[in-house]
Order: structure tokens, then sequence, then C-alpha cells
């Protein structure tokens, strides 16, 4: 009981600082994808005197096809581990939306989101990532690396299109990295997380058991995905915008074989992208964050210009306090549809979540790293959780 007060403690310190800080850092990067809008947080820009680190290039990775959309090295950060974290590994894999046709997967290949060329040489670590012990305390002296994401398929396809010079080989890369990090030390690893956010959320969710075979199994292995639970939900105009996009980056990019043959076994390949329809399923323990008013769902899942041609929702889409009574009614019908989606996955008494009611997407600061962390490293079941604090877990 004591350690579940002090746990409780840190909830309200931490998801305090959080609410009062998001807002301020809150720099979101558009892509318009003809009518509707997919987004990615930037995280590119240094602040607070974080840590620098430097990108490596996957020197290997060409030879088995493991490239960017435009053919370029993939690559990551990595900083290493000392003292007590000397053989600790965290793996964050990046996020950034995703690229569902020709059109804009060639756009893409343009950026940093789809080319190693345009890569920044040097980003911060903050967060889960920061070497600052007051930030950071479990994980400051870890083997820390971020995944760079420049496939725009969640590291899950594996396809080609000649005639626009586009590569779809995030399942090659997510493999060449892991092969190249155990070449670094990895594979001595006495425990080690995978971590995501947004579309690296996603991906941290397909890829945790396979992250989990990697490693003897004396090695203690979990996942975290932090807004990785997209939903297959109706939007604001009766039709399902993100499972049409979905649907165009499963089969644009050849992404059937990476998903868990459970699932693809009884649901089509694009059902079994959506996290709702694994997570139950995963082996590993796993940990997931989440605003159950997701506010890039809303903004490019639920409320997009697409489905709103009369700009009903223009105005609350962005800013929830202008909402009418029958769009709160319509949000919180969101809200509910996450809460029935994660009640099995709960049950498990190795999982844990915590699904708060922001209106929010990830976290671009890093503040609230730190509770999951607590809760996902103390390994205190969720149902007691839920009973002891439920009023924080299910409504925030």
């Amino acid at each position: 009981m004591g350690k579940l007060l002090w746990v409780l403690v840190a909830v309200v310190l931490v998801f305090g600082k959080w609410v009062g800080g998001f807002f301020e850092f809150n720099e979101t990067e558009i892509f318009y994808t003809g009518a509707e809008a997919y987004g990615y947080f930037n995280e590119s820009k240094p602040f607070n005197n974080a840590l620098m680190v430097g990108l490596t290039l996957i020197q290997g990775a060409r030879a088995r096809g493991a490239v960017c959309l435009d053919g370029t090295l993939p690559g990551y950060h990595l900083h290493r581990g000392y003292g007590s974290g000397a053989n600790s590994w965290l793996i964050q894999l990046e996020g950034g939306g995703w690229c569902n046709n020709i059109r804009n997967c060639v756009y893409r290949k343009k950026t940093r989101r789809g080319s190693s060329r345009y890569m920044e040489k040097l980003v911060p670590f903050m967060g889960i990532l920061s070497n600052k012990p007051q930030e950071n305390p479990d994980f400051f002296n870890w083997n820390r690396v971020k995944l760079r994401y420049c496939d725009g398929g969640s590291f899950a396809g594996d396809s080609e299109n000649k005639a626009a010079q586009l590569q779809f080989r995030g399942q090659r890369i997510w493999l060449s990295a892991m092969e190249d990090l155990m070449s670094k030390g990895m594979h001595y690893a006495n425990q080690a997380l995978l971590s995501g956010c947004s579309a690296g959320g996603l991906a941290s969710i397909l890829h945790c058991d396979e992250f989990r075979n990697m490693f003897p199994r004396t090695t203690r292995v979990k996942c975290l995905s932090d807004a990785g639970l997209f939903l297959d939900a109706v939007d604001v105009s009766g039709g399902r915008t993100l499972r049409n996009m979905y649907s165009g980056v499963v089969g644009l990019q050849g992404v059937r074989n990476s998903l868990p043959r459970i699932c693809t076994n009884h649901l089509d390949p694009t059902s079994c992208f959506f996290p709702q329809n694994i997570i139950s399923n995963v082996k590993t323990p796993l940990f997931i964050l989440n605003a159950a008013y997701d506010s890039w769902q809303i903004q490019s899942s639920l409320a997009p210009p697409s489905a709103d041609r009369h700009g009903y929702w223009s105005e609350c889409r962005k800013n929830h306090a202008k909402c009418s009574a029958s769009q709160i009614r319509f949000l919180q019908g969101f809200r509910n549809q996450m809460l029935r989606a994660i009640r099995g996955f709960s049950m498990s008494r190795q999982n844990g979540l915590f699904i708060n009611s922001c209106f929010a997407h990830a976290n671009q600061k890093g503040k609230i790293h730190g509770l999951p962390i607590i809760l996902l490293f103390l390994e205190i079941r969720q149902l007691q959780l839920q009973s002891e604090i439920g009023i924080l877990i299910a409504q925030g």
C-alpha cells in the first residue's frame, strides 16, 4: 500500500505539471494530402539546454534493402549508457504520420520523414531520452536510442514503386536497426524497453513481441506506446476517414506480412493495423498512454475538413471550449469507444495503461513520460490502480 501511495503522489505531481505546460510546446507540423490533414510533432527544435545527439547512418542497411522512401540510408541517434544503466537499453521509435498514396509519399520523400538527406544531424534528447537525473530518473544513464522514421508506414511496410522511385521498407529498416544495435552491445542487455510516440507508438505495438524475441529469455523486456492508440472510428459525416487512409498505407506499402497473423487470420489487414484489434494478443508486457480526447484524431480522423463540408466543426476541432453540446456528446462517444477498446487489454495482470481526458496528442515536452515509467516498472496491476485511483485513469 505504501508503494501505491507513492505512485499516487507521483501521478498528481507529474500530471499537474504536464497539464500546465503542454500547450506552450505544442508545435505541430501538418501535411495536407488532398482535402485531408495528417500531422505530426516537430521534435527537432532544441530548447532547455537539452543534450544534442548525433545521427548515425546504418551503413549495412543498403545491402538488405533497408532504405528510406527515397533510397537513402536510415539512421538513429544513440547516447551510451553508463554505471547502473550500462547494460540497459531504451529504443524510441520516432513518429510522424503516414503516407497513403503515391502523391503524398513522393512529397514526403523530400522531407526528413522520407529521407536521411534532410534529417537533422543533431537532435535534442528530452523526456525519457534525457540525460538529466532530475528529469528522467529511470533512464538517464541507460543506452538511449531514437530510431528515425523515414518510411511513412510505422516501420511495417515492405514494397516499392519503381515508377515513382519509392521504397517502402519500414520492416527492413526496423530489422536492420535492431541488428546494428545488437552488434553494439544491445544483445547483452539485462533489460530493454521499446517505446514510440504517435505513429511510432503504433509501431511499438506492432513490433513489441518481435522485439521481445530478439533477446534471451533472461532479459527483462517491455513496451510503451505513447499516443499510438488510433481508433477505427466513424467521422462526423458517417464515414471512416482514418480507415480509408490506413487502407491506402497497408495496400501501397505492403504492410500485411508485418501484421500479427493471429489478427489477419480472421480480420482484413487494414483492421489489423488498428491497435484496438491487436493489443489483447500482445504477449510482452505493454503500457499504453493515451488521451481519450486525442486531439490529432479529433482534428484529422473524426472531424477533418473532408468530412465537414459545411465547416460546422471548424471551431470545435481546434478548441473544445467552442464545441456545442451535441459536439461534446459526439466526442464523449469517441472517449467511450476508446475505453471499450482497452477493456480486454486492461484485464491482463502484466499490462498497464493511463488514459486521461486531455485534448492532447503525445507529449511535446516530455513531462508526462515519468508517469507511465513509474507505473510500468513498479509492476502494479492495472486493476488495482483502477480501483484505487480510477478517476485519474479513466477520466483524467
